[in-house]
């Protein structure tokens, strides 16, 4: 197949994969402004009680807080995952490589609960213990994958960058992590989606975002409380998710038609 053909076959197939993150947001718009009118329809799961539309706090503000609370975790564990990979896979620091990957790993044998119960009584009550544990969670796939990324580079790509009198600065931001960067971004994907839905047990140590219906609905028993945070948290996973499988496929193709 000619490299013309190949672009346009590519090109096809990401239009065609574009269309599923408008869908999943227009979904989660709907959700988000529409449960608050839905008392009808929520009425079906819980016919006798005497609310069925959560009004503690707007949809929208939980949603907002629960993207700021996501996003702050991630920005921590992108950061500090990527340059703890960084590190430990030059010369000078293949030493603490396997220190780095073990720590990593121990974030996700805590359950993130128990990170909340160590964290709370340190920190108190509110956002900060759950971005914590929403860090140590979201560590591993981030670390593991720029490990795996930039080992998985050709070493005589690199020997052919060091020929041509690039420094190692220059190798690593022009050819390591462009050549990486799929399977980083895989790391940063997984770790972003799994938060997303981790978060919600915020809600427990006074953190507001999506998780607070459901709490609200498993203590008060109320099934159309738990399906409105529910169906909101999923869909905003799936909408991140499928943003971040699009990016995924443009980085793909520029590499492949490059």
């Amino acid at each position: 197949m000619s490299p013309s053909a190949v672009r346009r076959s590519l090109a096809s197939r990401g239009a065609s994969r574009a269309i599923w993150p408008a869908t999943w947001f227009v979904l989660l718009m709907l959700c988000v402004w529409g449960f608050p009118y839905a008392d009808g329809l929520l009425r079906v799961l819980e016919p006798d009680a005497n609310q069925v539309v959560y009004q503690r706090a707007s949809l929208a503000s939980l949603l907002l807080k629960h993207l700021f609370v996501v996003s702050v975790a991630a920005v921590v564990t992108i950061v500090g995952g990527v340059l703890a990979a960084i590190v430990v896979t030059r010369e000078w620091g293949r030493d603490f490589l396997p220190m780095v990957a073990q720590v990593a790993s121990l974030g996700q044998t805590f359950p993130p609960v128990a990170v909340l119960a160590l964290a709370v009584p340190a920190l108190g009550f509110g956002t900060l213990p759950i971005i914590v544990a929403l860090v140590l969670y979201g560590m591993l796939p981030i670390v593991r994958n720029t490990l795996g990324g930039l080992q998985d580079v050709d070493k005589d790509i690199k020997s052919a960058a060091t020929a041509m009198g690039m420094t190692p600065w220059q190798v690593l931001r022009q050819v390591e992590l462009p050549l990486a960067a799929p399977i980083i971004l895989a790391g940063i994907r997984t770790s972003i989606t799994i938060n997303i839905s981790t978060a919600a047990i915020g809600a427990t140590v006074g953190a507001r975002n999506l998780g607070d219906p459901i709490i609200a609905g498993i203590v008060n028993g109320n099934m159309a409380y738990i399906i409105q945070g529910a169906l909101t948290i999923a869909l905003l996973a799936l909408t991140v998710d499928s943003l971040f499988e699009r990016l995924q496929e443009r980085l793909r193709s520029r590499l492949f038609t490059s």
